[in-house]
């Protein structure tokens, strides 16, 4: 994997991982526990969206 691929391939992983924690939450029964996931869900992929920006050049990811 060359050097360029890594931030892409950072960002890809942290969204399905995001993914992930966003369906233990639709199943979650706890309310707590489903709300502590689906935050945890918005967090990683927030950040997925800065790697992206990043591996594409923007210098200036959004907030």
């Amino acid at each position: 994997m060359s050097g360029s691929d890594e931030p892409a391939d950072l960002a890809r992983q942290m969204r399905e991982k995001a993914q992930q924690l966003a369906e233990a939450a639709e199943s979650a029964t706890d309310p707590e526990e489903r709300q502590r996931l689906e935050k945890k869900s918005r967090t990683i992929r927030d950040r997925s969206e800065q790697q992206s920006s990043m591996a594409a050049g923007d210098i200036y990811p959004e907030k």
